[in-house]
């Protein structure tokens, strides 16, 4: 099948590109237009697709350039990674993930994902049909991903990086089907068999997951609205002689936490005292309500933070793609763990989700996405305040798609959601996302999935169910 016009602009510039100084000026449209006999729009498209990779910026009024890179004043150093790193284990585990379904009548306050009316419906139906349409439908992608898609991820991240950090580039990020997946093969590949790897208390529960199926020990350390103490950190890597520290500094599952600043710069000190990784899972990149969402990662360059960054949830749960962005040794060793799990994603997937991102609906999309979510978050907490005011929400979140919501000490969180699950209301307790024994009673609630005309009578439901077991334990 013939590429289009603007693939063919698009390869034909990278070329060119890749030879010309930072700040060169490119063809004007015009020129380009007649070169290539394409139409404005088309040669709108490939330049669009050129900065999404980060290789051109638009400059109004002056035209396109070659993108140019900040001043370096130093080459990142990885050896120390050598004795981090250790040898490789060899024990690689299978892994599963369960999931539940639900009746269909009933109110799932559960969920881990956004509601179908949340996500960039007709962008995803006409990336996948075609992407199904071309070369990727009959041919394997890349090991470590299509490098477009690969590109695109490093600019991302390259967009937040901070003055004076080498930003990471194509080469340093690995495709994996799923954020879970890449967990899966990062805790397998740093940590392994018998070995301890520190996590938040409490975190998601697909890490301890992902812990258990590589046989590594989870330690935990305490972690609030802010974010978790260095100095505990300190601590649980000096005693437990971990290296690995599994963290979710934007809007955490489940508490929608944010890392203070005095945190981030806090961790990353720990860390790069101690020559240990940090596990970056930014899950929730695009759900930021009053805040967005900026890696640690965009801080670091000598390779301490290994970032995770998924499109599964706000793309579509059906296209698995997720990236894995490392620095130096650990990214190989990464990349093997990976390779020996999944092989490589589907192209027609990773094809299809590189469209969708490129695409100018999908910055609509966002804009949109965060107001949305905003306005359910709002509506489930003032529900909460005048149905269930029994529950108590120590900070509202920022961001993300949950409410953790901490139960009078007095009430078995286990119990609230099978008296709620009754009456038509999917709730999920929150012991589940404890590492070690819970502190209180908690329940996770999912703002963004209901149908938000049914979050009111959901709250009805909790409350009346609490009030209920409180007039029992009473007597």
């Amino acid at each position: 099948m013939a590429i289009s016009s603007a693939d063919r602009i698009v390869a034909e510039l990278r070329t060119w590109i890749s030879g010309a100084s930072p700040g060169t000026q490119l063809p004007s449209s015009r020129t380009l237009a007649a070169r290539y006999g394409a139409s404005p729009v088309t040669v709108q498209k490939a330049l669009h697709t050129l900065a999404g990779m980060g290789l051109v910026e638009a400059r109004p009024g002056a035209g396109t350039f070659v993108r140019r890179q900040s001043a370096r004043l130093r080459q990142p150093d990885y050896g120390w990674q050598t004795t981090t790193l250790g040898a490789p284990a060899d024990r690689i585990p299978t892994i599963s993930t369960p999931l539940r379904d639900i009746p269909a009548d009933a109110i799932g306050l559960h969920s881990g994902y956004p509601a179908r009316e949340l996500l960039p419906e007709r962008a995803v139906r006409s990336a996948l049909v075609r992407a199904s349409r071309g070369e990727s439908a009959l041919r394997r992608a890349p090991t470590a991903g299509i490098a477009d898609l690969r590109s695109w991820f490093a600019a991302e991240l390259a967009d937040t990086a901070l003055s004076g950090v080498t930003p990471a580039t194509e080469r340093d990020v690995v495709i994996v089907p799923g954020s879970q997946s890449g967990l899966c093969a990062i805790l397998r590949a740093l940590v392994g068999a018998g070995r301890p790897v520190v996590m938040e208390s409490p975190t998601y529960w697909g890490a301890m997951t992902a812990a258990a199926q590589a046989g590594a020990t989870v330690v935990p350390i305490a972690s609030g609205p802010g974010g978790p103490d260095p100095d505990d950190l300190a601590r649980a890597l000096d005693l437990s002689g971990a290296t690995v520290f599994y963290a979710q500094p934007n809007f955490a599952n489940p508490t929608g936490a944010q890392w203070s600043a005095e945190i981030r710069q806090g961790v990353l000190d720990v860390i790069g005292a101690r020559g240990a990784f940090l596990i970056e899972d930014d899950w929730a990149h695009d759900f930021g309500i009053d805040a967005p969402s900026v890696p640690l990662a965009s801080g670091d360059d000598s390779g301490h933070v290994v970032y995770l960054r998924s499109l599964t949830k706000s793309v579509s749960p059906a296209l698995r793609v997720a990236a894995i962005i490392a620095r130096g040794p650990v990214r190989e060793r990464i990349a093997t763990y990976h390779s020996a799990d999944a092989m490589y994603v589907s192209p027609v997937l990773q094809e299809a989700a590189l469209e969708v991102v490129l695409s100018p609906a999908w910055r609509t999309h966002r804009r949109f996405l965060s107001d949305a979510l905003r306005a359910r978050r709002d509506l489930l907490l003032d529900s909460l305040t005048e149905q269930a005011p029994e529950l108590t929400v120590e900070r509202p979140p920022r961001g993300g798609l949950n409410v953790w919501a901490r139960l009078p000490h007095a009430l078995d969180a286990g119990e609230l959601v099978r008296d709620c699950e009754r009456a038509g209301v999917i709730i999920a307790a929150g012991d589940e996302w404890f590492p070690s024994e819970p502190p209180g009673p908690f329940v996770r609630l999912n703002f963004a999935a209901p149908d938000p005309a049914r979050l009111s009578a959901a709250t009805q439901v909790i409350g009346d169910a609490v009030d209920t077991l409180l007039r029992q334990r009473s007597r």
